[in-house]
């Protein structure tokens, strides 16, 4: 098995802990390297608590098995997956496996600087029985220093073409989204779907509720500034075929309707919410729950520099 440092090429890092849900997200994380002529960088974390709360472990060779076991165990994982003939190109993917110590979502984050991806199940062993969302997924998706694909273990097949939804709303999150989704839709030779959703205000009076103008011109309006931000990001000839579209309706809503047979929904994070407690933007946090295909969410901070990246990209893909 090859590993990280015996090659220049970029990274991309999986979480596992041999739950059904880090099974899936290394099948997918092993054909994105592959998509993208990455190293593979598989990252299972096992326990140290337990060193300082058992007298039986004080023994620093037991910690040294613990290691050594969860290395194999991931190694196993890695082998599997290789195997599976339902992934393609796989097995050239160069590997590293890493047993690390301490909170899994905590050496993820970390592991993520430099790093092109970082990829992780919605669900693992941890798990909170009171959220929807695993803690490893929901920690990395705030936190990691790099774009974060969120894959859900019961992700219906893909319908038709392939096809990248991102959604839009001219901020810089949505920016930083729609130039990493451009880039997923050259590696998956799909088509970009950009979506962007719209409100008719109403104006209250006395007698009944006034609509201000007609849902058509709203529309038009939406469609107009959506166009405007993939002109500005992508430049006027994209390199794969983009589609606008303006729904009316709630963001979060919006989005994951749109994303049902999609390959892929991306959506840019402020990192932290107008919600008190909120550690993700609402529309990233309701996608990577809710949504019905694999979610990349996109910090500005981590994410290609807007035209500059996409022009990359699209010279990539060229």
């Amino acid at each position: 098995m090859h590993t990280v440092e015996d090659t220049d090429r970029p990274r991309v890092v999986v979480g596992v802990d041999g739950s059904p849900g880090s099974r899936v997200a290394l099948a997918w994380a092993l054909e994105s390297a592959a998509r993208r002529g990455a190293a593979l960088q598989v990252v299972a974390a096992y326990p140290v608590d337990l060193y300082w709360a058992d007298a039986h472990l004080l023994d620093r060779g037991r910690l040294d098995l613990l290691r050594e076991d969860t290395g194999a165990r991931a190694r196993e994982l890695v082998t599997a997956a290789q195997r599976d003939p339902r992934s393609a190109g796989v097995a050239a993917v160069p590997v590293e496996v890493l047993a690390v110590p301490g909170a899994p979502a905590e050496q993820l984050v970390r592991l993520s600087e430099g790093a092109e991806q970082l990829v992780v199940g919605s669900r693992g062993r941890g798990g909170l029985r009171s959220t929807l969302l695993g803690s490893v997924a929901l920690h990395c998706s705030a936190h990691a220093r790099c774009p974060v694909v969120v894959v859900h273990p019961a992700t219906a097949p893909t319908a038709g073409p392939p096809r990248v939804v991102v959604g839009v709303d001219g901020s810089a999150p949505a920016r930083a989204a729609l130039a990493e989704a451009a880039r997923a839709a050259a590696e998956l030779d799909a088509t970009l779907e950009v979506v962007t959703a719209f409100h008719l205000p109403v104006l209250w009076t006395d007698l009944s509720v006034l609509v201000v103008e007609s849902q058509d011109e709203f529309r038009d309006e939406a469609l107009r500034r959506a166009r405007d931000v993939v002109d500005d990001v992508l430049g006027a000839d994209p390199p794969v075929p983009v589609q606008v579209l303006a729904e009316e309706g709630r963001a979060t809503d919006v989005l994951v309707t749109r994303a049902a047979g999609a390959t892929l929904l991306v959506v840019g994070s402020r990192s932290r919410s107008r919600l008190p407690g909120m550690v993700l933007g609402s529309v990233a946090l309701h996608a990577v729950v809710h949504a019905p295909c694999p979610v990349q969410v996109v910090h500005p901070a981590g994410a290609h520099d807007g035209a500059a990246g996409a022009r990359r990209m699209a010279a990539g893909a060229s």
